[in-house]
């Protein structure tokens, strides 16, 4: 198994400091991501987002451990249950996956623990089975897919072909999408998860009759499947949502990405303070741009903060009130939470292009304005 362990100490006092405000007592923050493997690439950003938070913060009393969960399942429980157990962690932190987080999440919080989720935001976790010490700083999984679906309808496509990985992100993705999609659907499939040969998904779709196709195949997996899809000759417009077309992904998917669009709470060219400090800092940093990853972690950590500042995380219940405020700068400008502890939020249409040589995105509009999920009525949170 591949560890990581960071510990923040004396040093990273050094970097900004907040200068003499008020700060109740500091935490040990667990977090468990992928670092290795397929995937690795959105645990990095997740990471290195998160870091750079606590970095600028410069709190010497915040602890962070992490350690690579692999994209596997059990060992993400092994993880969790050593860092509460073990490692005495206050707050949980950094899954990518959302088969992770079904595997992590209920135990932990059941256990009286925090977690605040930078990304995997399943379904079940934000309807009946939401928790006051569950929080997810990204979305619930729906999201984006539904802004897609959206945007279908205003593009006039009326035959769309559909597919997704079969695992629970990749259910809650085309429930999303047809959640909001009004015409018709020429075919929907659900891959192998981790798969990498798409041959017999890209016939289907040529002999589909479709007038465009909408994909969720985060990762690896959207790489293979846009290269594939570019080199079979089939012409069909694209659309997905960011996790396919995020920065971190476009390098390797090349030129195949151009002019496609998708969905996003996130883009580099949101301009605002925060954002635009964000972006230049984390470039400044890691010598690339950010991604709609990278941008989760950052407002995680920014979220963890600010309730340290106000409530003792010793004191649960205190402590999770704090971070329902939401009082922080976003990378996203306002941002507040749902009954469900999930973001209400503007999800805007993005468009490929080049910047130069640099693959990147572009806001184009907005899709959905103060967005809430789906399954928020069903938690029984106020």
């Amino acid at each position: 198994m591949k560890t990581l362990k960071t510990i923040m100490a004396s040093a990273v006092a050094m970097s900004l400091a907040l200068g003499g405000s008020a700060m109740a007592e500091g935490a040990k923050i667990g977090m468990i991501t992928t670092l290795s493997g397929g995937g690795a690439g959105l645990g990095v950003d997740v990471r290195d987002g998160f870091m750079l938070a606590i970095e600028q913060a410069g709190r010497d009393d915040v602890e962070v451990v992490i350690e690579d969960d692999a994209r596997k399942p059990d060992l993400a429980v092994q993880i969790a249950d050593k860092m509460i157990q073990s490692e005495k962690v206050d707050i949980l932190t950094g899954i990518i996956w959302s088969n992770l987080a079904m595997a992590v999440i209920p135990s932990a919080v059941a256990q009286g623990k925090i977690y605040v989720s930078p990304n995997a935001g399943p379904s079940a976790l934000a309807g009946k089975g939401c928790n006051a010490n569950y929080f997810n700083v990204a979305w619930q999984n729906d999201n984006l897919h539904e802004a897609m679906g959206a945007y279908a309808n205003v593009a006039e496509y009326t035959n769309t072909f559909i597919l997704a990985p079969n695992y629970p992100a990749g259910q809650d993705a085309l429930n999303g999408f047809k959640r909001e999609y009004r015409g018709q659907l020429a075919g929907e499939v659900f891959t192998k998860l981790g798969a990498t040969d798409y041959a017999a998904e890209i016939a289907q779709i040529r002999d589909s009759g479709a007038d465009s196709v909408f994909f969720f195949l985060p990762g690896g997996m959207g790489i293979a499947f846009m290269k594939q899809y570019a080199a079979s000759g089939v012409d069909l417009p694209v659309m997905g949502p960011a996790f396919s077309f995020d920065q971190g992904i476009l390098g390797a998917v090349g030129d195949a990405a151009l002019g496609v669009r998708n969905s996003s709470q996130w883009s580099k060219d949101i301009d605002n303070e925060t954002n635009n400090a964000f972006v230049t800092s984390f470039q400044e940093k890691y010598e690339r741009l950010p991604s709609l990853y990278a941008s989760q972690g950052f407002d995680a950590a920014n979220l963890i903060l600010s309730a340290l500042d106000k409530a003792d995380v010793k004191d649960t219940e205190a402590f999770s009130a704090a971070l329902k405020e939401a009082d922080f700068k976003s990378t996203r400008g306002d941002f507040k939470f749902g009954n469900n502890n999930h973001p209400i939020q503007d999800i805007y249409v993005r468009e490929v292009v080049k910047e130069g040589d640099v693959l990147t995105n572009k806001i184009l509009g907005l899709a959905l304005t103060d967005h809430q999920d789906a399954y928020a009525e069903d938690c029984p949170l106020q």
